[in-house]
């Protein structure tokens, strides 16, 4: 084989690895952006100015990462809010917010038995105590691309 042809080979190898590199790359750096989560609201409580990304697998447990500020506009009805996410369908975990007061969260949410989280769901809260159903907002439901 003349050395002319075994270096297009090497090259052709060369260019089809560095874009298979280059494009996982592009895909990682897509999951692992932000992303608006939009309003979550429901009667006394609303999450604004949500945001959430995928962490990587290899860093923070490959989480859903939920950050926003998490607000009682129910200020005269002395119930608490609080925001809910889920991962993979397991048991939701609470984020309490404060009575007649804007809180800002920064969760993680992860499954400790994966790799990474590939799919989450949230929602806001109104805590209407122990006697009436909470009230929630509209469960949003989040893939990982």
């Amino acid at each position: 084989m003349s050395d002319k042809g075994l270096s297009m080979r090497k090259l052709t190898a060369a260019v089809i690895t560095a874009g298979l590199f280059f494009g996982g790359m592009g895909a990682a750096a897509a999951a692992s952006a932000w992303h608006d989560t939009g309003i979550l609201t429901t009667g006394g409580a609303d999450f604004k100015e949500g945001k959430y990304k995928w962490e990587d697998p290899g860093q923070m447990h490959g989480a859903f990462h939920i950050k926003g500020k998490l607000r009682d506009t129910g200020l005269d009805d002395d119930h608490n809010v609080y925001l809910q996410v889920k991962v993979h369908s397991y048991a939701w975990n609470r984020f309490n917010g404060t009575q007649k007061k804007n809180v800002w969260l920064d969760k993680i949410v992860y499954d400790g038995a994966t790799r990474y989280t590939n799919t989450a769901e949230v929602r806001v809260c109104q805590n209407r105590g122990s006697l009436r159903p909470d009230n929630c907002s509209f469960t949003k439901r989040f893939k990982r691309p």
